[in-house]
C-alpha cells in the first residue's frame, strides 16, 4: 500500500495525500466481518476503493475538514432526488464518523468502469461515448427539475456558480473570498483583484446579458468520462451508471454542459507545453448527444461559449482554498491560482477563440 500511487495536478503519478483505505479499517465502517479491497481509486481529493463483502460496495473517505456528515447529506439528498426519478445513479448505504473520518458506503453501481485511471481533462477513447455521455447528462439535467434545495453551505471542493453568475461580480467574490478563511490567507500577497479584472471580467461582460434567462438547476459539476459506468466496452456503449456528486451544487443545465466540454474536450494537461488539443469531433457529439434528449433554450446556446471560459474560475478558487487550508501545499496552491487564470486567458488566444467561434456557429 506504501506504493499506492495517486493523481497530481500534471500527467505524473504522485503520492496520496490521504492514506489509502486499508481492510481492516473498511472492516471497522461495515460493522465487522471479512472484507477485502479489491481496488483503490488513483482520484487525490480523497481515499476510496471497490471493495468486497457479501455483495460489491463502493467505500469513500473523507477527512472532517473536507466534508462532515452534513456536507455530504447535500449530495445525498440529491442522489436521492435523482434516483426517484430513474437516474441510474448509485444508492447511499450509509454514512459512519469514526475519528476525524467520515465514510460514505454506496453501491457499487452497474456497468464497466472503463476510465477508471483516466486523468481528468483526458479525453473520451471515442465520439460514441462522448454522444452517450451527452444525452445522459440531458436526461440528469430533466430528472434534476424540481429540485429545490439551496446552495450547498460553504466547504472546500464545490463547483458552485455564484461569483460569475452574478451582475457585480467583483463584490460576489469579495464575498466569496471573506467567507473562507484559508482561500483569502491564500490569496494574500498575489494581485487577484487585478488579474480577475484583467482576465475574467472582459470575458463576464459578454456572458452577463444571458444570466438572467439561466434557470437555476442542481447540476453534477464534474461530468467526466471517469465517472461514468458503461453497459460494455464498445465504443458506443450508453452509459449506465453515474458517479460521484462530490462537487454537486445549485448552478444551471449551461454550467453544467459547459463543465463536461471543459473536463473531457480541452486537455489541458497539455497547458505547460503552450500546445492544448481540442477534441472537436468529441465536441460535436457531446452537443449532439445532449440536444437530442434536452435542446437547449435560444439563451442557454447563445450562453455556452460565453460561459465556457469562466466555468472552471469558481473551482479553481475552491481548489486553492482546499489545497491551502487543508493540504498545506504551496505548490498546489500556485498550481491552483494559475489555473484560475490561465484557463480562462486560454480562450483569449488562437486556439480557445476558434473553440468559442465553433459553438457560436453552430447554435444548438
Amino acid at each position: 500500500m506504501s506504493g499506492l500511487l495517486a493523481h497530481g495536478l500534471g500527467t505524473e503519478p504522485v503520492a496520496p495525500d490521504w492514506p489509502p483505505l486499508t481492510d481492516a479499517e473498511v472492516g471497522e465502517v461495515l460493522g465487522g466481518g471479512p472484507v477485502r479491497v479489491l481496488w483503490r481509486s488513483p482520484r487525490p481529493l480523497s481515499a476510496a476503493a471497490l471493495v468486497e463483502r457479501e455483495r460489491l460496495l463502493f467505500v469513500k473517505r473523507h477527512h472532517v475538514s473536507v466534508r462532515t456528515a452534513e456536507g455530504l447529506a447535500e449530495e445525498h439528498a440529491f442522489l436521492r432526488h435523482l434516483r426517484e426519478r430513474g437516474t441510474p445513479v448509485v444508492d447511499v448505504l450509509s454514512v459512519v464518523r469514526l475519528g476525524d473520518w467520515v465514510y460514505e458506503v454506496h453501491t457499487a453501481g452497474t456497468g464497466t468502469d472503463l476510465y477508471q485511471d483516466a486523468l481528468s481533462w483526458s479525453p473520451f477513447t471515442s465520439a460514441g461515448h462522448a454522444g452517450a455521455a451527452g444525452a445522459a447528462l440531458a436526461r440528469l439535467h430533466l430528472a434534476a427539475q424540481g429540485y429545490r434545495a439551496p446552495h450547498r453551505q460553504v466547504q472546500p471542493l464545490v463547483a458552485s456558480f455564484t461569483v460569475f453568475a452574478s451582475a457585480d461580480p467583483m463584490t460576489a467574490l469579495e464575498g466569496y473570498v471573506s467567507q473562507r478563511p484559508a482561500l483569502a490567507a491564500a490569496l494574500e500577497g498575489r494581485p487577484w483583484r487585478t488579474d480577475t479584472e484583467r482576465v475574467h471580467l472582459p470575458l463576464h461582460r459578454r456572458l452577463a446579458p444571458f444570466l438572467d434567462d439561466l434557470e437555476p438547476l442542481w447540476t453534477h459539476n464534474d461530468w467526466h468520462a471517469s465517472n461514468l459506468l458503461w453497459e460494455t466496452q464498445a465504443p458506443n456503449a450508453a452509459v449506465s451508471t453515474v458517479l460521484d456528486f462530490g462537487l454537486s451544487d445549485r448552478t444551471t443545465a449551461v454550467h453544467d454542459l459547459a463543465t463536461a466540454i471543459e473536463r473531457n474536450i480541452v486537455q489541458w494537461l497539455d497547458l505547460p507545453s503552450g500546445n492544448v488539443r481540442v477534441q472537436r469531433e468529441h465536441l460535436d457529439a457531446l452537443l449532439h448527444g445532449y440536444t437530442s434528449v434536452r435542446p437547449l433554450t435560444a439563451a442557454e446556446s447563445a450562453a455556452l461559449p460565453e460561459l465556457l471560459p469562466l466555468v472552471h474560475a469558481e473551482f479553481a478558487l475552491s481548489e486553492l482554498d482546499y489545497f491551502h487550508g487543508v493540504i498545506g501545499s504551496a505548490e498546489s496552491s500556485d498550481l491552483a491560482y494559475d489555473y484560475y487564470l490561465d484557463h480562462a486567458a486560454w480562450f483569449t488566444a488562437s486556439e480557445g477563440k476558434a473553440l468559442l467561434e465553433h459553438l457560436r456557429s453552430n447554435p444548438r
